[in-house]
C-alpha cells in the first residue's frame, strides 16, 4: 500500500487520513500469466494500481493481427480508459504477461469516492492528463523515431519489459518485423 500511497501523493495533495478513509474502495485481485483483466467487446469495470507484475494491452485489427499499444509495469495505474469512462465495451485487451498483483476499484465505486471528495476528483483529473501525455508521446514516438531508436527507449525507460514479453509483443509494440527487432539487437549488441 506504501508505493499506492505514495503515488497518489505524487499525483495529488491526498493526506494520510483520507488515504486511510478510502482504500477499502479498493480491492486485490492476483492474475496469472496469460489471464485477462480487460476483455475486447466487454465492459471494463475497473481501474487498477500494479502492485507486481506487468500487463500489455493490445488491439486485434480486422485482419486479425495484434498490435500491442503498450506495457503496463509495476507502480502505475492502469485500465481500458475509453471504455471504463464511457461504460462501453472495450476495444483494447489487457492481459497479464506474468502473474500479477492488482490493486482494484471498480466504477461505481470511484464515482462514489469523486462525489465525496475533492482529493480524488483531483486525483482522477490529474491521471486523465496524465494518460493524454503518455498517449501523445507514443503516438510522437511511432510516427518520428527510427525502429532503432524505438528500441533504445524502450530498453530505457522499461528494460523488464524486454526480458518478459514475447519478441512478437515487442516487435508490434516498436511497429516493426521480428526480423526487423532481432536486427536492432543484433547491431546493438556489437
Amino acid at each position: 500500500m506504501d508505493k499506492f500511497r505514495t503515488l497518489l501523493k505524487n499525483i495529488s495533495p491526498i493526506t494520510d487520513k483520507e488515504f486511510a478513509d478510502t482504500i477499502s474502495y479498493f480491492k486485490e485481485l492476483v492474475l496469472k500469466k496469460n489471464e485477462f483483466f480487460v476483455e475486447q467487446g466487454k465492459v471494463c469495470r475497473q481501474i487498477a494500481f500494479i502492485k507486481k507484475g506487468t500487463l500489455r494491452t493490445y488491439y486485434i485489427n480486422d485482419k486479425a493481427v495484434e498490435t500491442t499499444s503498450c506495457f503496463c509495469t509495476e507502480n502505475n495505474l492502469t485500465t481500458s480508459y475509453k471504455s471504463f469512462i464511457l461504460q462501453q465495451p472495450s476495444t483494447l485487451i489487457l492481459q497479464a504477461i506474468e502473474e500479477t498483483h492488482l490493486l482494484v476499484i471498480d466504477y461505481n465505486s470511484l464515482q462514489k469516492l469523486y462525489s465525496e471528495s475533492s482529493a480524488w476528483q483531483t486525483v482522477g483529473r490529474a491521471v486523465a492528463e496524465r494518460e493524454y501525455i503518455v498517449m501523445e508521446q507514443y503516438a510522437s514516438v511511432l510516427n518520428n523515431e527510427t525502429a532503432k531508436e524505438k528500441y533504445l527507449r524502450l530498453l530505457n525507460e522499461q528494460p523488464n519489459v524486454l526480458q518478459k514479453a514475447d519478441i512478437e509483443d515487442i516487435a508490434s509494440y516498436l511497429g516493426v518485423t521480428r526480423r526487423t527487432l532481432s536486427r536492432i539487437r543484433r547491431e546493438i549488441s556489437k
